[in-house]
């Protein structure tokens, strides 16, 4: 069975940048997939279960926190691998992430090598 990414960002040219730094993954069998608000998100998690979410903090609807804090503490889905996009890593944000059961945290604007590498990492390819 193939292992899917889900890209969370309510901004489009975001997504679209993510999406161009991770798709040579696609050539290894990881199918990508998109939301674009925290309720999307979640839903596409409980349906798909990815092996890894690049999950934004900012977001209408419902933000990244809550999403994360839904998925590993509610739906105990801890097997979801979670990182956490964020602007400007502010230490508060970052340790609120971590209680709320986020896997990483990687602030924007990332390098996408990094961004590469931790996913590769994370689904083993």
């Amino acid at each position: 069975m193939g292992q899917k990414l889900l890209i969370v960002d309510d901004e489009s040219h975001i997504r679209m940048l993510i999406e161009q730094t991770l798709e040579d993954l696609e050539d290894e069998g990881v199918e990508l997939l998109f939301a674009e608000n925290g309720a999307q998100a979640l839903e596409i998690i409980q349906q798909e279960e990815p092996n890894l979410v690049f999950l934004d903090v900012m977001m209408p609807k419902m933000n990244g926190m809550e999403v994360c804090q839904k998925v590993k503490k509610e739906l105990n889905l801890s097997h979801v691998y979670i990182i956490l996009l964020t602007a400007k890593g502010q230490e508060v944000d970052r340790q609120k992430g971590l209680e709320m059961g986020a896997d990483r945290y990687m602030t924007k604007p990332f390098d996408p090598d990094e961004m590469l590498s931790v996913a590769e990492e994370v689904l083993k390819v």
